[in-house]
């Protein structure tokens, strides 16, 4: 009778250790699942990460251009756009879209934009602006008489430099002043261009910051006029 009880004894513990085995293999899965990493967002699926992808395409576009044809400055140019490019990069990864994503030539890319300009929704910031709309025909260009619309289509993003607030160019010299109005929230601001770059306007962080939407790398609806 006690060998009869010992050996029943155990079987009840190795048939508790087998199940312990399984609840914990089956809880050691749910974890595993539960805890895996989520697919970084692209450009496409993600208006930040669009807008990130782009910053990043300018700067290594701009970067490229100088290595292509370097001048005196060319190495401090391309040592500070390539700080820029990484902290485009860490704010990718904090927004979680796929680090290292760029949208390379995104301005030359773009002339789709203008009929997103022209969507019913803007027409209550169109009155305030139709001066400055009237000369649809002008592609931007350092010629621009001053006030007039430049870079007719033109989306702005930001080129992740600090500093007071400024632009940077592909079409205007360093010194001319440029108009910038998001007319998603019919924010503006008027900056000097001060640097070079892949894009008509890009703004840096400061300036950007007095035009964005909350949350957003991009300007889609962007008006850009030259004022000076």
């Amino acid at each position: 009778m006690s060998r009869r009880r010992t050996l029943g004894t155990k079987k009840k513990i190795a048939l508790l250790v087998s199940a312990a085995t399984v609840a914990g293999g089956g809880a050691f899965v749910m974890a595993s699942t539960s805890n895996a990493a989520p697919t970084p967002k692209s450009a496409s699926e993600s208006t930040v990460c669009l807008g990130l992808a782009t910053a990043l395409g300018n700067n290594q576009k701009f970067i490229a251009d100088q290595r292509a044809n370097p001048d005196a400055q060319s190495e401090a140019r391309i040592a500070n756009r390539e700080a820029v490019v990484a902290e485009i990069e860490r704010k990718q990864e904090a927004s979680g879209c796929a680090v290292g994503e760029s949208a390379q030539d995104s301005q030359t890319a773009q002339p789709s934009q203008p009929a997103e300009s022209a969507q019913p929704p803007a027409a209550s910031t169109q009155p305030s602006q139709p001066a400055a709309s009237a000369p649809a025909g002008n592609t931007g260009g350092g010629a621009a008489a001053s006030g007039q619309q430049v870079c007719n289509g033109s989306t702005v993003t930001l080129s992740g430099e600090g500093g007071a607030p400024a632009a940077s160019s592909n079409q205007f010299p360093a010194g001319t002043k440029l108009k910038v109005t998001n007319l998603d929230n019919n924010k503006s601001t008027t900056v000097e261009v001060t640097s070079v770059s892949g894009s008509c306007a890009l703004l840096n962080n400061a300036a950007f910051e007095q035009v964005r939407e909350p949350g957003k790398f991009l300007i889609r609806r962007a008006l850009i006029e030259k004022v000076g």
